[in-house]
């Protein structure tokens, strides 16, 4: 099923705006700039690795990827998109919330630094949730989807968390175990587990209630 012109023409804005907000916060940490101002500088190899890291990359590069799909109008009926859609969806907004709760009072962003931020925790989390609950496509999201969407989130924890000891850094502070004890690293991570896991089932559940958009007709002089 293709998209409408209309819908395929603001997934392109989505596709263009995430694709941009990444590579422009990859070239200002090869230029020696700190996602999140909180961390010494280190070589531009170790910084590039890091910068692949964070789990707010990596659900804005989800989002970019999902979003071709109905921007060019093909795909979005196969059982793989509906997977990545329904897992961009929720990494988006997980993403969003978490950094408006525990980083952004923490962060004293100012310039390019803080446009680099706007894109990837405001600006690309509001266009991919808008344009899920607006254009949709509808009806692609099932509950068997919820694992298979959760399952990346849960892989990227366990690979930090394993991974943190060994290269003494993570990328959120509050995932520091050796800062913050294991105790409230867990309550954390089970509270954004419980964010994640609600809104996967309540997106699966929107996706089912939701009309499906209709494309407004141009008025003809």
């Amino acid at each position: 099923m293709e998209s409408r012109p209309g819908a395929r023409a603001v997934h392109a804005i989505t596709f263009a705006v995430a694709t941009f907000a990444v590579v422009f916060q990859l070239v200002l940490v090869v230029q020696g700039h700190s996602p999140l101002a909180l961390e010494l500088r280190p070589s531009t190899g170790e910084a590039v690795r890091r910068f692949f890291s964070y789990f707010t990359i990596q659900s804005n590069v989800l989002v970019a990827v999902t979003a071709l799909a109905p921007a060019i109008g093909r795909g979005v009926d196969s059982r793989w998109w509906a997977v990545a859609r329904l897992a961009a969806v929720v990494g988006i907004t997980v993403t969003g919330v978490v950094h408006l709760l525990l980083l952004r009072p923490i962060l004293h962003l100012t310039g390019v630094d803080w446009w680099a931020d706007l894109l990837l925790h405001a600006v690309v989390p509001v266009l991919a949730l808008v344009g899920w609950l607006v254009l949709g496509p509808r009806g692609r999201a099932e509950r068997r989807d919820v694992a298979p969407a959760l399952a990346w989130p849960v892989l990227w924890l366990v690979a930090t968390l394993a991974l943190g000891p060994v290269v003494h850094w993570y990328p959120y502070p509050f995932l520091d175990v050796s800062k913050h004890g294991p105790g409230s690293v867990l309550l954390v991570c089970l509270a954004v587990a419980v964010l994640f896991v609600g809104l996967a089932f309540g997106a699966v559940a929107l996706d089912r209630r939701l009309p499906a958009p209709t494309e407004v007709a141009p008025v003809r002089p």
